[in-house]
């Protein structure tokens, strides 16, 4: 089962009368990587995350919604996306 995580946005997007106020992110599989550079998603590259966020968001938004993303919400995707990537024996442990 893939790792879903939500985002509640700082500024919701906007569809018409529809607000969407959280986003949903799940762990990208491998064919959803395709195209894109790992290193440039570890590094929170925003070309490589506007082209990313729409393969696995829920519901799904498009890469113009990306792009008009508040800077601090595509921040919090871009650290789930980077902590989809990590393999678990190389995640931080956290402090006590």
């Amino acid at each position: 089962m893939a790792k879903i995580v939500d985002i509640a946005l700082e500024t919701p997007i906007e569809r018409g009368e529809q607000k969407i106020e959280t986003l949903q992110l799940r762990k990208p599989s491998s064919g959803e990587l395709r195209g894109l550079s790992l290193t440039q998603l570890l590094a929170m590259n925003v070309d490589e995350l506007i082209r990313l966020v729409p393969r696995i968001s829920m519901p799904p938004i498009t890469e113009a919604e990306v792009e008009a993303l508040d800077p601090a919400d595509l921040t919090s995707c871009a650290i789930e996306v980077a902590d989809f990537l990590m393999p678990a024996g190389k995640k931080p442990t956290p402090a006590t």
